[in-house]
């Protein structure tokens, strides 16, 4: 067990997650970029794929992020054809975002490529550790991370 209580620790858990992180984030970041996007965009992707027809309002719940936040990088991806806006059936006045066939490429091959990170990342260090990596996680969030 780590002992957190000591700052060399301390210190090898969150170097540990932060050089992971970067890794997992460089080869979308990449492709974003080429694009002219950013991260906070890829997030709103991400949500977008796993819940697709959410509100506004349930994406900024997702993102914990302020309307004004995401106002811009929203209007970047609609106005780019990556994503669209449609009126919901039941109240005309509630949006409900879904993928374009491009945003729905994109958003899959920055899936695909952060998926294979994962499945060398697991393959590597066995279902024990992967359990155990997804409950850190999940406590990390302080909620279920399941869809």
């Amino acid at each position: 067990m780590l002992d957190l209580k000591s700052v060399t620790s301390q210190q090898a858990a969150m170097e540990a997650f932060f050089f992971g992180y970067q890794a997992f984030t460089a080869k979308a970041d990449e492709m974003l970029a080429r694009r002219g996007l950013s991260r906070v965009h890829h997030r709103i992707l991400f949500f977008i794929a796993r819940c697709p027809g959410l509100s506004m309002k349930e994406l900024l719940a997702y993102l914990g992020v302020s309307k004004q936040a995401l106002n811009t990088p929203l209007r970047q991806l609609l106005e780019m054809g990556l994503v669209e806006s449609l009126a919901a059936s039941d109240d005309k006045r509630k949006r409900l975002l879904g993928f374009t066939t491009e945003g729905a490429k994109l958003e899959l091959a920055l899936r695909r490529e952060q998926a294979k990170l994962l499945q060398r990342a697991f393959g590597e260090v066995g279902e024990d550790a992967v359990k155990g990596w997804l409950r850190v996680n999940q406590a990390l969030a302080g909620k279920s991370l399941q869809p």
